[in-house]
């Protein structure tokens, strides 16, 4: 399948998400009266660093505890503000009502007609007194005030009503990276939502800056600039740059906000451009390779001022368009090959990009366990991007030019891990191996899964040149940030002894130094992942709460899965039926202890099955089904299983707010 530039949902979709039931209507149920974050603004802040972040969303009333998770940052409530409802604004206009009648422009004196405004006496005909006059006056400006701020209005999106102002403190011994906040309200914890922590100094965009641009950002690179993009925004930031760099300016936007619910093609989609000081433009970007976030390198030609310009690439907005861009000469790695190694062994990766302090990198894996670890590098005191490495189990071979033809194609035993790339467009490398009739193989491409733009097309032949079997696109259920699947996945029963082909290619015959791919070329390797949803679970001290479990199931497998608890602390319980072959996903009982709890607990789940006579355990991996543009769902991965066990009488212990704090 040919990607398209741009994921745009059908019109005909959009009315049948709107008409038909999308998600279960016990799931929609259940996170009605859940409390939820929409965004958080800055969405990152500084080591060492105090300040002050807004964050909007819905059911935030009783705010006991803000959570950062990690070690280094702590946040403490200053307002919480709500739109008034129907019967509050009814209320308000009915005391407006009164209070105008009390203060004509004329009142009776003493059978005297006198200005309401120049009453001499100490008291007038309904016994108030100037004092009085003048602190209903006072209360009437309140009233008009509150009824004409739109925050105290309804918002246009519901799940933004409700504001709320912290102060951030980031230690300066904070570990930098992402971190995920949480609100723990009456109704319990909220979602968990991105918050960044870094070294290098923040600056937060001033208004107006549409048409000229922001100055006040520092002229010291590197820097972190954060803004928020609105309806038909743009973002413009005046820079003063020197002739030579070697700039790399990357936004983070879908990072912050992986999913919009209501927003087509369902993220803030950003777009950079980069003008000279008589506003000419010398590069924009509007993405980098598959990913919506886009990266701007440009090597600067002169000495002057330069104008960064952000903004979305139909000029939609929101407050939820939040978005965070590192601008400097920081290392940025664009490519790695191989892109994995075997545990165990020791690994030279060949390195591409820009600013980079080597081209090559050392990779120990001699303690490491299967699974993903980051790679990144430091040049001048930065620190790069950072892109993921893969640990197998399985023995590693590099492919071998030329390739292109079945003539040259390179012998291979399955049971391997192939790594090639490929190299220029319309390029393909094929394999041979020999086989026996009835045996099962399997070949599934790691590529755009490991941050490389390869759209892999796999072909299985046999002598004749017969198709096996083929594959384009394999959806990974696991992979819930992943939008376009483009990596390749077959899996045959060979007809007849003799020699195999199989052939690896770009589905959009693209290619390069980027191109990269691994092939695990194996028999069937049975496996399952999981996943918990939600993230933050809120349960009564004593009661239960339900908690769903989802199956990937890898290379056929189909046994039971029983999921369980991994030391749970005192008071919990997990029950329910094992995720048996023909579901998907199960839902489960927690059980809470009978005494509530201030802080969030932490859970842990694992699950167990039976796999070719060996027990196998995998971790239960938190997530949260988001909604992408009305109709697409996805298993998003979270830090932390976070449980609220709340007291009986519905009370959280609140934070104790400043006085009127919870309206303007």
């Amino acid at each position: 399948m040919k990607e398209s530039r741009r994921q745009i949902v059908p019109f005909a979709l959009l009315i049948l998400a709107v008409l038909s039931p999308v998600a279960s209507l016990a799931g929609a149920a259940r996170n009605a009266r859940k409390p939820g974050i929409g965004f958080v603004y800055p969405a990152g802040g500084q080591k060492g660093q105090t300040f002050e972040v807004k964050l909007a969303g819905r059911l935030l009333d009783g705010i006991s505890e803000i959570t950062v998770s990690g070690s280094g940052v702590k946040a403490e409530l200053i307002e919480h503000v709500k739109p008034l409802n129907g019967r509050e604004i009814n209320l308000l206009r009915d005391r407006l009502k009164e209070l105008e009648e009390k203060v004509k422009p004329e009142k009776q004196t003493d059978g005297k007609s006198v200005s309401g405004d120049s009453v001499k006496t100490s008291e007038n005909a309904d016994g108030e007194t100037d004092t009085d006059m003048d602190a209903m006056r006072e209360e009437m400006a309140e009233i008009k005030e509150k009824l004409a701020n739109p925050k105290n209005r309804n918002r246009e999106n519901p799940q933004l009503a409700e504001d709320v102002k912290l102060k951030v403190t980031v230690s300066p011994d904070a570990e930098p990276g992402r971190r995920e906040l949480r609100l723990k309200t009456n109704l319990g914890l909220s979602n968990p939502i991105a918050f960044y922590v870094g070294e290098l100094a923040e600056y937060n965009e001033k208004e107006p800056n549409s048409k000229e641009p922001d100055a006040g950002a520092p002229s010291n690179l590197p820097l972190i600039l954060n803004g928020q993009i609105m309806p038909g925004d743009v973002d413009r930031f005046r820079l003063n740059l020197s002739k030579g760099q070697k700039l790399v300016m990357a936004v983070s936007a879908r990072e912050l906000i992986p999913y919009l619910a209501d927003a087509v093609p369902g993220w803030f989609q950003a777009t950079l451009a980069l003008y000279d000081g008589d506003g000419k433009e010398l590069a924009y970007v509007d993405d980098y390779r598959f990913e919506p976030d886009p990266v701007l390198f440009y090597e600067i030609p002169r000495d002057g001022e330069y104008i960064l310009e952000v903004k979305d690439a139909i000029y939609r907005g929101r407050e939820d368009f939040v978005y965070r861009i590192a601008v400097g000469e920081f290392p940025f790695v664009t490519s790695i090959f191989p892109l994995g190694a075997r545990v165990g062994d020791a690994a030279t990766v060949k390195l591409n990009g820009w600013n980079l302090p080597a081209d090559e990198l050392k990779i120990d894996a001699t303690d490491k366990k299967p699974g993903l670890i980051p790679v990144c590098v430091h040049n001048n005191g930065l620190v790069s991007n950072t892109v993921p490495f893969a640990l197998g189990d399985l023995p590693e071979l590099l492919e071998r030019e030329p390739n292109s033809r079945e003539a040259f194609a390179q012998a291979i035993t399955p049971g391997i891990v192939l790594n090639g790339r490929i190299d220029e467009p319309g390029d393909c490398d094929i394999f041979k191996f020999e086989s026996r009739e009835g045996d099962k193989i399997v070949a599934e491409v790691y590529a755009r899964r490991l941050n490389s733009p390869l759209d892999s097309a796999l072909k299985l032949t046999d002598t004749d040149g017969r198709v096996i079997a083929a594959n384009d696109d394999h959806e990974d259920k696991a992979s819930g940030l992943v939008t376009h699947h483009a990596d390749s996945m077959l899996t045959a029963t060979l007809p007849a002894d003799g020699t195999y082909y199989l052939e690896i290619s770009d589905a959009q015959e693209k290619g390069g130094t980027a191109y990269a791919y691994r092939i695990r070329i194996s028999p069937p390797m049975p496996d399952f992942e999981l996943r918990a949803v939600p993230s933050s679970i809120n349960i009564r001290a004593g009661a239960t709460a339900p908690i769903t479990v989802y199956a990937v199931r890898k290379d056929g497998f189909a046994g039971d899965i029983t999921i369980s608890l991994t030391a749970a602390p005192e008071g919990f319980s997990l029950k329910g039926p094992p995720l048996t072959a023909e579901k998907e996903s199960v839902e489960l009982t927690l059980k809470a202890p009978p005494a509530a709890s201030r802080t969030p607990i932490t859970l842990r789940l694992s699950g167990r099955a039976q796999i070719e006579g060996q027990e196998v355990v995998r971790k239960v991996v938190p997530a949260d089904d988001m909604m992408q543009a009305f109709i697409y769902r996805h298993l998003v991965p979270a830090e932390d299983l976070e449980v609220a066990v709340l007291g009986r009488a519905g009370n959280s212990g609140a934070i104790p707010k400043k006085p009127n704090s919870d309206r303007p």
